[in-house]
C-alpha cells in the first residue's frame, strides 16, 4: 500500500500518481484492497494478473455489479496497477512517462495531433519524434506548451524516492 504522511493506509497512489481514497471503502472492500497488495509480492506477473481479475470480479459480481461498474471501482484500479507495477519488474511492460500524458491528452481534448500542435506551438514534426520515443522535450518548452492549453508539470516522487524518506 503507498503512504502518504496523512492517513497513512487511506491513499493508494498509483504509477501515474493518482490517488484513491481507501477512506470510503466498506471492511470488506478494504480486506480485498488489502489482499490484492499482499498477493501481488507473491506472485509472478502473469499469475496475479489472473488471479486479481477472478477476486476482483467475484468480490463485486457478488454484490450485483455489473462487469462495467467493476471496472469502475476502486480496487479494480489498484488491481490494475499492482499488476502493471509487476509487468514493468518483469520486463514485459515499461514504466509510464510524460508522453503517455500527452497521447492521452491528444486523444481527450483535441481531434488531430495537427489541432493539438496548433494549440500548443509544438511542431508536428517534434511531436511525432516525442510520440515515438525518438526524442525528448526540454522542460521549459513542455512546460509552456502545456500552458498554453490549461495544463501544467507536477514533479511526484517515485518509490524509489519513497523508500528513501521513510
Amino acid at each position: 500500500m503507498k503512504r502518504t504522511s496523512q492517513q497513512k493506509d487511506d491513499i493508494y497512489v498509483d504509477l501515474k500518481g493518482r490517488s484513491y481514497s481507501l477512506a470510503h471503502l466498506d471492511p470488506g472492500e478494504r480486506t480485498l484492497v488489502r489482499e490484492l497488495a499482499a498477493n501481488s509480492s507473491r506472485r509472478d506477473w502473469s499469475d496475479f494478473r489472473n488471479y486479481w481479475m477472478a477476486r476482483v470480479d467475484e468480490f463485486y459480481s457478488d454484490r450485483g455489479l455489473s462487469r462495467r461498474e467493476i471496472s469502475e471501482t476502486v480496487a479494480f484500479r489498484i488491481g490494475q496497477d499492482l499488476g502493471s507495477r509487476l509487468d514493468i519488474a518483469a520486463g514485459v511492460a515499461r514504466a509510464p512517462d510524460y508522453r503517455d500524458e500527452l497521447e492521452e491528452i491528444i486523444r481527450l481534448r483535441f481531434r488531430t495531433r495537427r489541432e493539438f500542435c496548433k494549440a500548443t506551438g509544438l511542431s508536428e514534426d517534434m511531436l511525432s519524434h516525442v510520440l515515438s520515443r525518438r526524442k525528448h522535450l526540454a522542460v521549459d518548452t513542455l512546460a509552456t506548451a502545456l500552458d498554453r492549453i490549461g495544463y501544467s508539470l507536477r514533479v511526484v516522487p517515485t518509490q524509489r524516492a519513497k523508500r528513501r524518506i521513510k
